[in-house]
């Protein structure tokens, strides 16, 4: 199962024989073995790798919580004897991802050595499907308006703040609406974007019609257009917070029809979480809240004027941003 499972992630013979530390022919003698036990063609080979069958889409759905299952009667073996291990893989949408893995998985593998971590960013609906399929043990996602078989729980609320390049000649006013955007060149992510869900529906409540001019879903490529244009955005603060620490753009808090996404980390709720997944959530989330605060600091006021206590608490997160 876990030699079928990594071939099926890897799609390349080559990849995953080295993902598991054997030869390829013994994979390639396996996976032959799997396919005639079952009486299924499960890959459909191709000078372009391996791809699966609807039988092989179906055996992953069926074997990957049954190897879930094992990896963490093994990692609750292990604790007896005082030790955290295991393997976690963890689902992240983009602003997260970008705000707090690196240092997140520093963290993990400097305080938990026998922890392997394995982490992707996605779409919120394909990461909840990962979790529903047991591809991923847990996800942290913007919670959907729909209702997911998941079990969810609150990590954070984040403010989503009106974002401009420095010498912008855009000029907000004192007390700034989010209507006040109807008619500014904006850069948002795509349809297919969470975040975009969420500014779409607050649009619609307020009475206007986004239409940007242009449309990313790599969102430190959006933060470079803010930049370097004169294009402007409507984003949360820790998906700018690299941008604003630099001194490259500059934020603005909205003084009415504020808009707030909600963070939360979800997972199946028939599969118990490890304890080895659990600190590995404990420690995202801690890392994720503290740069959401570091971000807040360098946020403009919603009026006019900054005052001295915020320019000093600006060169106070700076300087934490550097470091």
């Amino acid at each position: 199962m876990q030699y079928f499972l990594c071939l099926a992630e890897e799609k390349n013979v080559t990849r995953a024989a080295r993902q598991l530390n054997i030869v390829q022919p013994a994979l390639s003698m396996q996976i032959g073995k799997l396919e005639a036990e079952l009486g299924q063609k499960l890959f459909d080979r191709s000078v372009h790798g391996m791809t699966l069958t609807s039988a092989g889409e179906a055996l992953v759905r069926l074997t990957a919580p049954i190897v879930r299952d094992a990896e963490y009667a093994r990692q609750e073996m292990a604790q007896l004897g005082g030790r955290i291990s295991g393997r976690v893989s963890v689902g992240l949408i983009t602003s997260v991802a970008q705000s707090t893995m690196a240092s997140a998985s520093a963290t993990v593998a400097s305080r938990y050595p026998e922890i392997t971590l394995s982490a992707c960013e996605g779409y919120t609906e394909t990461l909840v499907e990962w979790v529903n399929t047991g591809q991923l043990d847990f996800a942290l996602i913007n919670v959907p308006r729909r209702k997911t078989p998941l079990t969810a729980h609150h990590v954070m609320d984040e403010e989503m703040v009106f974002a401009c390049r420095r010498g912008s000649p855009i000029r907000p006013p004192a007390k700034l609406r989010f209507d006040h955007i109807a008619n500014v060149d904006l850069v948002l992510p795509s349809k297919r974007h969470g975040l975009r869900l969420i500014l779409d529906e607050h649009a619609a409540a307020v009475g206007i019609d986004l239409r940007p001019r242009l449309e990313l879903d790599t969102l430190p490529a959006l933060c470079d257009v803010i930049a370097t244009t004169d294009f402007a955005t409507v984003l949360p603060t820790i998906a700018l917070r690299q941008s604003l620490a630099n001194g490259a753009i500059r934020a603005h808090r909205f003084d009415e029809q504020r808009i707030v996404r909600s963070i939360a980390w979800v997972h199946h709720p028939r599969r118990t979480v490890s304890v080895a997944a659990k600190a590995v959530l404990d420690i995202i989330s801690l890392d994720l809240e503290q740069a959401a605060a570091v971000a807040r600091e360098f946020v403009e006021p919603s009026s006019r004027g900054a005052t001295s206590s915020l320019r000093k608490a600006r060169k106070r997160s700076r300087r934490k941003a550097i470091s």
